[in-house]
Parts: C-alpha cells; structure tokens; sequence
C-alpha cells in the first residue's frame, strides 16, 4: 500500500470514527419520542376520584391508601432517622442516589451499610457514576469487603456514551421492604446541619410507612434490573404491608428508557387540576413552554401561584441565569417569585389546593422531566398539605420577593448570558 492510499485509509478511519463518536453525544441531547405538544385542559381538581383514577391509571401506579408520610428538616433532622433504619435493619436495604461524595456523611452511611452486610443483611446500593465522581475508593472499597453490592449507574463505556447524559436522580431507601425514604437530600457533607449557613443546605427528606412502600421498592427495583439484569423479589424485599396511617399516597417514577414523559404529564395533569393554589418550592425552575402555559392558565382562572427558588446561594449559576429568564409573564401575569437567602434550598415539593403534595427527587426542569431517572411521591391528605404549606410559608419568611419591576430591569449583561443559555436549558 503506497503511503498516499495509507493516508487516504487513516482520513477515512478518522472519519468514521469521529462520526460514531459524534452521533453518540448528539444521541445525548434526544428526548424521548412520547411527548405532549398541547396543554392539559382543566376538567376536575386534584381533590376528585376522577383525578386519581386519570393519573394513576394513565401515568404509573395507583394511589393505595394506608400510609404514612412523616416530613424531615435538613440533615440534622434527616440523617439521624435513616441511619437508625439501615442500623436496625434485619433482612434487606436497598439504596440509590445521585451524590455518594466522600465526608463525614459518606463515611458514616458506607461504615453502616457495611456493618450491617456483615450481619447477614442483603445490602444493595446504587450510586449515579456522575454524582458519585467524588466518592473515594476507599468508601466503596469498605461496602464491597463488607458484602454490599455496590452498583455504579451507567459509568462511562464505549457502548453506553449515547446514555451518558440520562442519569438516576432518584433517591431511594428502603430498609426490610417496610420502612421507605425519598426526598431530595444527596450523601455529602453539605446536607448536613440545619441550613444554618451557607455550607449547609436546605433540604427535605421524607419517611414512608404503608403499602406505598411496596411501589418504593419496585422504583429502586427499575434501575437494579438495568444495573445488573437481576430482579430482586421475594417475600423480603415485598413483604405484606399493613395500614400505617390515613394517607392516600402513589409513587412515580420516570426514565428516558420506557416513556420518560410521563413525570412531566404528571406535573402538567396536577397544575391543570389546581384550582385555588399552588405552591412551588424548586432547586432548579427551568420550566419548559408547555409547564409555563399551564401555570399561566392556571393564573388566569384564580389560582394563586406561589414559586420558591433558590437566591445568591444558588450552587449553578447557569441554572439561575436560564431560570430568572422564563419569570417574566409569570410575574407579569401576577405569580408570586420568592428567592431564598440563607443557603441553597435544594427542596423538590409541590403544593395543590391544599391537598395534593408532590415530593422527591425530580426538579421542575427539563431535564427532570425528560432526561433523568426520577421518583416522586404523590400524598394527598389535607393534612399533611397543610403542614407542608406551614413549611412552605415559613421558608418564605427568609425570602425576598422578587417582582416585575426587578425583572424588567436587570441588566443587560444577564439578559445577553440568558440569550446564550435558554438554548441549552435542556442540558441544565
């Protein structure tokens, strides 16, 4: 082969390879194919049977009553309760999350997975490859010599670089098959405390009693079978399930693979459903056309629209640039935009009519709605939508309001950055 033909061939090689490669990070940017292009119309409030039985029926798992739902407060709150479950756990604990960082709070959780594996318990743990870039060796190296099966969700591989940007969100503990906890609180460091500063976040975490537990498991089941081809079953991870409580209660979850739109139709059902209130509290508020068109409905039949972000503490600047963009009709409109100054607030919930309340992992963005792996619990009681309209408004408390005025005059160096960003706030 002459040196000109053996420089054509490796032109060609480089061609077809950058082309694979190409094709595979622009499979990264897809969304699924299943997406609704036009706003959910108001038929029935959040408080009917007709509600419950379209969402559940349409969207996931039916609501199932006899639960209880018990809200936690920061990690001073948070950690103690779910560490004292994996400790006194007797058969199974099944636990997924996207940030495993090394810490204090790192360490503690490895040493009782661990401990606790050593006792003859099945521990399972699935950790975002992502979300856990800065989990130590060490700490996965001290669950697996224990007997945990620790599981790393999509780590990047040459077959799997056009999933590289759907990662699990979900975060997922289930202890026994009997005692759940979901919310929006990631393993690291910055969880802990009270929100009493800037080093310490503000974040919800909740624990799960019921037959509702059961769909729990089957959420952390979900990505188990995708990690490892394995099903975990049997009467120690579904357990019969006693009543609890009072509290109707469904878990949803929602993924890029099998429908990931379906997290995203369940925001837009409960939001065209509201019909007195709803009360936002997200890390992240990057709403796409159709969530804003429907808040703006809502707006307009006499709901009163309360929305709760994160302020100068915001831990992703591109996040709140993208965000303050997409206020402007809202306010206009005569939403009502709080921003939260002690600390990050890191909390996912969403309040409907005082009787719908929706929490977990997912972030009212894009990317939540379409990209990542998601578990959120649906409660209605009023009740407890009371209590947490109670928490609702005491965050606002360390709130300043942000209004139209502000809005229409933030400078134009922000506007240009937004210009820039909006393109990309799927990616966000």
């Amino acid at each position: 082969m002459t040196d000109r033909n053996r420089l054509k061939l490796q032109w060609v090689l480089y061609t077809v390879v950058l082309t694979i490669v190409g094709i595979a990070i622009a499979a990264n940017f897809d969304v699924p194919e299943r997406q609704l292009e036009r706003k959910v119309e108001h038929l029935h409030g959040v408080g009917s049977s007709q509600f419950r039985r379209e969402v559940g029926s349409m969207l996931g798992p039916a609501v199932v009553s006899g639960n209880h739902v018990q809200a936690f407060s920061n990690g001073d709150e948070i950690f103690p309760p779910m560490l004292e479950a994996i400790r006194s756990a007797e058969k199974t604990i099944n636990f997924e999350t996207y940030v495993y960082w090394s810490g204090e709070v790192g360490q503690e959780f490895a040493e009782a997975f661990a401990e606790r594996a050593r006792a003859g318990v099945k521990v399972n743990v699935i950790v975002d490859w992502v979300g856990g870039l800065k989990m130590d060796a060490d700490l996965v190296s001290l669950m697996e010599d224990a007997g945990v099966r620790v599981e790393l969700y999509r780590p990047l591989k040459w077959y799997n670089i056009s999933r590289l940007n759907n990662r699990t969100h979900r975060k997922l503990l289930v202890v026994d098959g009997k005692l759940g906890f979901t919310g929006g609180v990631g393993i690291a460091d910055v969880w802990s405390g009270d929100a009493e500063d800037p080093e310490h976040w503000r974040d919800m975490h909740f624990s799960v009693r019921g037959p509702v537990v059961s769909q729990l498991q089957a959420a952390f089941n979900d990505n188990w079978i995708k990690s490892t081809g394995e099903i975990l079953h049997g009467e120690t991870y579904f357990p019969p399930q006693s009543g609890a409580g009072e509290m109707d209660a469904q878990m949803f979850i929602s993924s890029p693979v099998g429908g990931g739109a379906t997290m995203h139709l369940m925001y837009l059902m409960a939001i065209a459903a509201a019909e007195q209130s709803l009360d936002i509290q997200a890390s992240y508020f990057v709403p796409d056309e159709l969530a804003l068109e429907a808040m703006l409905a809502a707006i307009e039949r006499g709901v009163k629209v309360r929305v709760l972000v994160p302020g100068e503490h915001m831990d992703s600047n591109t996040v709140a640039i993208a965000s303050k963009k997409l206020w402007g009709p809202l306010l206009e409109a005569g939403a009502e935009v709080y921003e939260y100054k002690p600390t990050m607030m890191h909390v996912k919930m969403m309040i409907v009519d005082n009787y719908m309340v929706s929490v977990g992992s997912t972030n009212f963005d894009e990317r939540s709605f379409h990209l990542n792996d998601e578990a959120s619990l649906n409660i209605y009681d009023r009740d407890f939508a009371l209590a947490m309209t109670e928490v609702f408004e005491r965050d606002m408390r360390d709130c300043e309001i942000y209004d139209h005025r502000k809005w229409s005059e933030r400078p134009w160096t922000e506007k240009f950055m937004e210009a820039a960003i909006i393109p990309l706030r799927s990616q966000l």
